[in-house]
């Protein structure tokens, strides 16, 4: 690593990648993209004799300048960082001067970017699918690049899929073509323009069977035919969020904005891509109680991929504002006691993940170190949750919404299309508030980015929508057996989907259950027959810590049947601490484990113990 970013290789100071333009074929059966990439780059050094790049596992055949086959050398592997790929230039280049790498290479059929799945792994089991997931630093799997959030540019490409497959991109779609090789087969050739520099975590493509639906003027959503309809109904109310989202953060510059709902093996809730969101089948819950994960990507529009981190160091300033931001679309829409309702739930996942973690471990830091550290391996709510702490907590110090909102747009405003560092964020907010700074300083600066644990001060949230939740699992954490006839079946008929998530949260707090609580909830609430993931997943974790034995068989089925860490991993974990349910989890997963996405897998092996 040279110092400029310790999870990447490269070195944006010298030279810097300015466009990518990117050639492949999807070949399903060996599971690798073969083709090449064009790299652009501006220089910043005078006499630069080579430059060095990040990969992981690929089998580069050919590197020239455009007229000469350049040396290149691939150094050793490292587990997480893969290799440094060094290639040597014709001649010196001077400060100021551009050159393009024209790069030759297929990808590795474990990319870690990348899952295949087999046709039975899909809805229609006819057509097979491949996804991407590049963030944190997985780009490397499927292209030599600048591995760093650091490092922006636009990119272009052609993807060559077998018809009548389709692939999708991070991009704006420019067409296609269609041709037909020797054999006979047809090829469908997909154009893709991406023109707003970002960074290659961003960089995504998914091929299968998909179909699209429009949801708004600026907006489909793509997915299996038998999911599609059904996720257009989920996300209706998209465009009313990005108009949101505008007020606050200024002109969306995307062009499209399209949702994608992958297969259940997906690893997150959703991931940012610009133009193209990903998000989890999860969030199909049937009445949109869910859709606040695509405020949150809609969010990142603006923070995130407009302006970005300038390592993983300083995560929290592309999630923690996200959140602040995606709370306040959440706000214009539903209310600002929905905003502090769903701002007190986050602080319970805080809890939960300092807990998983910790209270004195570093990871719990707003800003950390990743010095020989896989930014997966950090990753957890706590940027997002403190983040978003620390400017709730300062848009209350510094006037309310009318005050800190301005701050927000001028932020984005002033480094649009850069990555940004915490240390420029805070001189950027004490020039905002130049006239409020004894307020500024009066906060413990050194303990919000670099005390482990829960923040150093915790906002006064409206309880107003919490009350009806507190009160019931406090009447529930009291009562014993004798009590059960005093509860209804109506007790939570009046109550939200966020406020049974909050409910059920609360009891996770609480003192276990015994079985018999669990056994009795169940007979008035029916969360057993629930369909909303968020609910599923904490009765699930409810009823193995009460030693339910009838809670092993679901809550395992929900660990398996879906890849999105927030629910597996923590399932997992439950039921591999637990001696009865520990045997069929271990059995579950390692039965399971080639169907899982790579990143996924890892991690709970780590989570079950067995690396």
């Amino acid at each position: 690593m040279v110092g400029y970013d310790p999870t990447s290789y490269s070195d944006p100071t010298e030279a810097k990648v300015e466009n990518i333009d990117i050639k492949w074929k999807v070949d399903f059966n060996k599971k690798t993209l073969q083709g090449s990439v064009d790299l652009k780059f501006e220089v910043f050094k005078d006499k630069l004799q080579s430059v060095v790049l990040d990969s992981k596992d690929l089998a580069i055949t050919r590197v020239s300048d455009g007229s000469t086959d350049l040396k290149f050398n691939i150094g050793e592997k490292h587990a997480s960082f893969g290799s440094p790929l060094e290639i040597q230039l014709a001649g010196p280049v001077n400060s100021g001067s551009n050159f393009v790498l024209h790069i030759e290479y297929e990808t590795s059929p474990v990319a870690t970017a990348l899952q295949w799945l087999d046709p039975k792994q899909t809805a229609g089991k006819k057509y097979p699918y491949m996804f991407s997931q590049c963030q944190a630093i997985h780009a490397r799997s499927i292209l030599p690049c600048q591995d760093s959030p650091s490092a922006k540019a636009p990119y272009s490409a052609q993807i060559t899929v077998s018809d009548p497959l389709v692939a999708l991109m991070s991009a704006l779609s420019c067409g296609s073509e269609t041709s037909v090789d020797e054999s006979g087969a047809k090829w469908m050739t997909y154009k893709f323009q991406q023109k707003v520099p970002m960074p290659s975590y961003l960089i995504a493509i998914v091929v299968g069977l998909l179909e699209s639906r429009e949801i708004g003027p600026r907006s489909k959503v793509w997915s299996e035919k038998e999911f599609v309809d059904k996720a257009a109904a989920e996300f209706s109310e998209t465009e009313s969020m990005l108009a949101a989202g505008e007020e606050l953060g200024g002109p969306y510059v995307w062009g499209r904005y399209d949702l994608l709902v992958l297969p259940p093996s997906f690893p997150y809730g959703g991931m940012e891509n610009p133009c193209l969101t990903f998000v989890t089948p999860t969030l199909l819950a049937g009445d949109k109680s869910l859709a606040n994960v695509v405020a949150h990507e809609i969010a990142h529009s603006w923070t995130g991929n407009l302006v970005t981190n300038h390592t993983w160091e300083d995560f929290w300033l592309n999630e923690g504002h996200t959140v602040f931001l995606e709370r306040k679309i959440v706000s214009k829409l539903f209310g600002e006691q929905t905003r502090h309702f769903q701002a007190s739930n986050g602080l319970k996942d805080l809890q939960s993940n300092i807990d998983h973690f910790g209270s004195d471990h570093p990871f719990t830091n707003l800003v950390i170190k990743l010095n020989n550290v896989d930014p997966d391996d950090a990753f957890s709510s706590i940027p997002y949750e403190k983040g978003h702490t620390l400017l709730f907590h300062l848009e209350t110090l510094l006037g309310g919404p009318t005050e800190f909102e301005p701050f927000l747009r001028s932020y984005i405003d002033k480094f649009k299309f850069k990555s940004v560092t915490t240390a420029q964020w805070k001189q950027h907010l004490y020039e905002f508030f130049e006239n409020k700074r004894p307020v500024l300083d009066s906060l413990d600066w050194n303990a919000w980015f670099n005390s482990p644990g829960m923040p150093p001060v915790i906002p006064q949230y409206d309880q107003t929508l919490a009350m009806e939740c507190t009160s019931l699992a406090d009447k529930w954490a009291k009562a014993s057996s004798d009590d059960f006839a005093s509860f209804k079946s109506d007790d939570v008929n009046k109550l939200t989907s966020w406020q049974k998530i909050e409910f059920l949260s609360q009891l996770l707090q609480k003192e276990p259950l015994t079985s018999s609580h669990v056994t009795a909830v169940d007979a008035l609430y029916k969360f057993s027959d629930e369909g909303n993931a968020e609910i599923k997943f904490r009765w699930n974790r409810l009823g193995i810590r009460a030693k339910c034995e009838s809670a092993i068989e679901p809550a395992l089925k929900m660990a398996l049947e879906q890849g999105r860490m927030k629910f597996t991993r923590p399932l997992f974990r439950d039921l591999g601490a637990w001696e009865k349910s520990r045997d069929q989890a271990v059995e579950g997963f390692l039965a399971n484990k080639p169907f899982m996405h790579s990143t996924t897998a890892s991690h709970i092996e780590k989570d079950l113990k067995l690396v």
